[in-house]
């Protein structure tokens, strides 16, 4: 009976130091050092609210260049990758067939137009002759209709001259717009189809550029009803995370996704120096509004237990308290909290690994 007793309080007293070992900040021993740390105090400020998202870029504008007309390429104006302006020549084909062409129909119109002066002079002879009685009403109205006849052929012979003149200006082929152009898809002695493969250059406008990404579809209300206010600013970050791009919100996608419960909006930015580029990942930052008065502490005040969040708190007997906290959002290295810290208080920024409530600090600059 004696050794079931002793086996007994073995049991329990490892039972303790097991429960003393799961807490999360044991109780600090009476002649505990002086932990020093670095500290700062919760703050009353305006804070951004602002949903994050990754992005992509997208052309504001895409031409894919084609040409009007068959020809072979004679000459290519553009470096692959080059930025043109809107109006710059891009291509130059062979154009002596549609200058052969232009002259011919100039040559048809001088003889059509030689036939038409002498039906007319023949139509104006036979009226006077037809009026005297000399001639018959059929006859004169022959020449009449000859005379006709020649004017319309000199007005097809005009239309066909413009469609000549029109084929050799598509000859030379302009910029639609002003953006990069890709890879160069053409060389000279290529034969090209109108309207057909091969395409000449293609176009990106990339000034200004849109950025699309999407957002979960619980904020859709919140947003639609901060556009109301006015215009709604966005900051796009690079890989580089070197400079933000500043532009606004432009559009609203009419439908939620219903397979990822997201809503696609877009973004514009003028993209002046053309550091976002088609197709590139960038971070994007949508500002909805400001919350006046909020309290914030430096993030790296929040550490994260088994409980939640939580807060290293230094009273004013320097000694530190534990606070479970709520954070509603991390802003440039700012958190907003809602719970557990005041303005005024003073938090522990670094050092929180040797602390436990009770135990006293030193606050220091630097550790």
């Amino acid at each position: 009976m004696k050794h079931f007793s002793r086996r007994s309080v073995i049991f329990c007293t490892l039972v303790f130091f097991a429960v003393a070992g799961c807490t999360e900040h044991a109780a600090p021993p009476p002649d505990a050092p002086v932990v020093p740390v670095m500290a700062a105090k919760a703050e009353v400020k305006a804070m951004p609210i602002e949903l994050h998202a990754i992005g992509t870029g997208e052309a504001s504008s895409t031409v894919s260049v084609e040409s009007q007309v068959a020809g072979i390429v004679k000459e290519v104006h553009y470096r692959q990758g080059q930025f043109v302006k809107k109006g710059d020549l891009l291509v130059t084909l062979d154009n002596r067939p549609f200058v052969a062409n232009l002259q011919l129909a100039q040559a048809n119109l001088n003889k059509d137009k030689a036939s038409a002066e002498l039906a007319k002079v023949q139509a104006g002879r036979y009226e006077k002759l037809y009026q005297s009685g000399i001639v018959p009403k059929e006859q004169y109205d022959q020449f009449v209709a000859t005379a006709d006849a020649s004017e319309a052929a000199m007005q097809a012979d005009q239309a066909t001259i413009e469609t000549a003149k029109l084929q050799v200006a598509y000859c030379l082929i302009y910029a639609p717009i002003s953006g990069r152009v890709g890879s160069q898809l053409v060389y000279p002695g290529a034969v090209v189809k109108a309207n057909d493969v091969p395409i000449l250059a293609v176009i990106n406008q990339i000034s200004p550029l849109y950025v699309d990404f999407s957002v979960p579809q619980q904020y859709l209300d919140e947003i639609k009803g901060y556009m109301k206010r006015g215009k709604l600013p966005i900051e796009a970050t690079t890989s580089d995370n070197t400079k933000q791009e500043s532009g606004y919100l432009t559009f609203v996608n009419n439908t939620v996704d219903a397979t990822t419960g997201t809503i696609v909006l877009k973004g514009t930015f003028p993209n002046a120096d053309s550091r976002l580029w088609p197709g590139e990942f960038v971070t994007v930052i949508l500002r909805l509004s400001e919350q006046e008065k909020a309290v914030v502490v430096p993030s790296q005040a929040v550490q994260t237990g088994q409980q939640g969040d939580y807060i290293f708190v230094i009273k004013p007997d320097m000694t530190v308290d534990s606070r479970a906290v709520k954070v509603a959002r991390t802003v440039g290295g700012e958190s907003v909290i809602t719970d557990g810290v005041k303005a005024g208080e003073t938090v522990v920024t670094d050092g929180q690994v040797r602390l436990v409530p009770g135990v006293k600090v030193e606050i220091k600059t630097s550790l």
